[in-house]
This record gives C-alpha cells, sequence and structure tokens, in this order.
C-alpha cells in the first residue's frame, strides 16, 4: 500500500491556505500542513482566526478537494511560551480537523522545554490536537538523542517529528530511529538536499528554507532513511526551493519525482 503523501506548507509558503490546497489537490497529495504562525520576517504565516472570510474559503477548498489538514505550524517554544496565548491555536486547528500542531525548540533549558510541551499537549487533548516537536541542527535540541530526550521526559503524549533533511545534517543514528516507539513517530517529513563535510549554521538555514530537493534529486540517503521509520508512515513533504514556474509547479513536481522514488524502492 502507498504511503499517504501530504504537502508541507513551506514547499509552496507563498500560497494562501486555500490556494495552497487546491494546488496540492491538482499535484496530487493526499493532504496538507498548514502554516498559522510566520516563523521568520521573510516568510508569510496565515493565522485564519483573524480572517474569517480565509478560513471559511480553506474550508470550502478542503470539501472541495477533499484532502485533510494533518497539521498545522509551528510554535517556536521559548522560556516565555504561555498556553492561554495558544488558545486560538488549538480552537483554529480542531476547526480545520489537524491532527497535530507542530512545535520547535527554542528554550535552552531542557527540562522547562519538556515542562511547556507537556503543558501544550494537555491544552489540545480536549480539541483532538496533540504536540509533535521537531528538532534542528542550529538549535539547543540539535539532534535524535537529544529531542528524544525532552519527549519522552514531556510525556507519552508529546509526538517527535523527524526531518530527513535536519537528521541527516545532524548526524543523527538510523539504529536509533528504527528503535523509535511507532506510537511516537505519527509522520515524517521527506526531502532530499546536497550534502557537504561541514555546514555554517548560515548554509543551514538557507538550505532549510528554500534550496531543498525533491526525494532522489540529492545526496541524503533517503532509502536507509525510510527504511528505518514505521511501515507505511505518513510522509509529509517538505521540499522549499526556488522555482522560475512557480509554486504550483513546484507542488507538482516534488508530488510526481516523490510517488516514482518510492515505487522505485518498493
Amino acid at each position: 500500500m502507498p504511503r499517504p503523501l501530504s504537502a508541507a506548507h513551506l514547499t509552496a509558503i507563498d500560497l494562501n491556505p486555500p490556494h495552497f490546497i487546491e494546488a496540492a489537490a491538482k499535484a496530487g497529495f493526499d493532504g496538507v500542513g498548514l502554516r498559522l504562525l510566520r516563523v521568520t520576517d521573510t516568510s508569510p504565516g496565515y493565522p485564519l482566526y483573524d480572517d474569517l472570510a480565509m478560513l471559511r474559503a480553506t474550508k470550502a477548498a478542503m470539501a472541495a478537494t477533499g484532502l485533510t489538514v494533518g497539521d498545522i505550524e509551528f510554535l517556536k517554544v521559548t522560556p516565555d511560551t504561555r498556553v492561554a496565548d495558544y488558545e486560538w491555536l488549538f480552537d483554529v486547528g480542531a476547526d480545520l480537523g489537524a491532527h497535530h500542531l507542530i512545535t520547535a525548540p527554542y528554550d535552552s533549558d531542557l527540562s522547562r522545554l519538556s515542562d511547556t510541551l507537556s503543558a501544550l499537549a494537555e491544552a489540545g487533548r480536549s480539541r483532538g490536537v496533540a504536540i509533535i516537536h521537531e528538532f534542528f541542527p542550529w538549535t539547543n535540541v540539535p539532534d535524535l538523542d537529544t529531542a528524544l530526550r525532552v519527549v519522552e521526559r514531556a510525556g507519552p503524549e508529546v509526538h517527535l517529528l523527524v526531518d530527513s533533511l535536519h537528521f541527516d545534517r545532524s548526524g543523527s543514528s538510523l539504529v536509533q530511529l528504527a528503535a523509535i516507539s511507532p506510537e511516537r513517530l505519527p509522520f515524517a517529513h521527506l526531502c532530499d538536499a546536497l550534502v557537504a563535510e561541514h555546514y555554517t549554521t548560515d548554509e543551514l538555514l538557507l538550505t532549510a528554507r528554500e534550496a531543498r530537493l525533491a526525494p532522489g534529486e540529492g545526496q541524503i540517503d533517503l532509502r536507509a532513511f525510510v527504511e528505518a521509520l514505521p511501515d507505511d508512515l505518513p510522509l509529509s513533504l517538505e521540499v522549499p526551493m526556488v522555482s522560475a514556474d512557480g509554486p504550483e509547479a513546484v507542488l507538482g513536481h516534488v508530488c510526481e519525482v516523490t510517488r516514482n522514488w518510492l515505487a522505485q524502492g518498493a
């Protein structure tokens, strides 16, 4: 059975949610993730709670295409993060039927980070929106081993998001990935990229935000990565790239190339 494929919003971040959903459906994806929070000064976020017309259009696009919203993203967890400030985020996620809110580590106190994740998970429980935590090699949670310790301390309801790019850049262990309980890994991010011996922080950020490649077009050992994941685990394609053909073409290219790549490895 083919793995379900969704499109992460960063792949075509300049498309607002209804247009993104329509383009992802046309490209052949099974679902999407939506970025409701602005992450950088140069990329948009689409809160939706303050734009009811766009929220209605987003739900209409979901109904018309049959695509679901699997996750919303992403909340930077800092020392000042207060759960009460993000009740709206859980409410919008629940309204869209999202199952997960992606969070990111921006608190140097890992014990406090785990406590905040646990509190967020409690807030999301009644809305059916679970917390999934992602690691990045330029943060204080730079690799799989550290991320696993953080989410295990946060409790069984906090899940772990592994992105093939960050996994590769961090030198994380395939053996450790394969040993993680499937209950902790509801889906994974997939992309390819060129590989170098060393990376500066600027190089890590540039690739992550705008210079990824579709599976099989780069040099990451994605076969080994996918084989270490649970069988039939859903994959979310997060593949931002610069293209003169526009974001719709990027989505079409990424979906087609990924399905072909997965079929070749079956």
